[in-house]
């Protein structure tokens, strides 16, 4: 396969890098959008993540959090009426719509 664009990045102190304009566009990302880094037999590549695209480690830990919750059923407990009250005191003027898209990435 023939180079068709070489871009170079540093890497920072923090394990952070930009990812160059010309690869972004040639992967169709801009900001918000997401990247994946696939490490392979052939070696590493990058590729545009899709919206519909399922978060594997989300995947997995709901996984674990169900077995955990079958395996241990009597540590599944209702949640405390005084802490649902003191978080419902705490955000009852605040604005939100839960059918709102969500600009950016979100950490969870």
């Amino acid at each position: 396969m023939a180079t068709i664009v070489q871009e170079r990045s540093r890497i920072t102190a923090k394990g952070q890098t930009t990812v160059p304009k010309a690869v972004r566009q040639a992967l169709g990302v801009s900001y918000g959008g997401e990247i994946a880094f696939v490490v392979d037999e052939q070696g590493v590549s990058v590729r545009r993540v899709e919206a519909d695209e399922a978060d594997p480690v989300i995947g997995a830990f709901l996984g674990f959090l169900e077995q955990d919750m079958l395996r241990h059923p009597q540590n599944v407990v209702a949640f405390p009426v005084g802490l649902a009250e003191r978080m419902t005191s705490l955000t009852e003027h605040a604005a939100m719509n839960p059918d709102e898209e969500i600009d950016g990435p979100v950490a969870l």
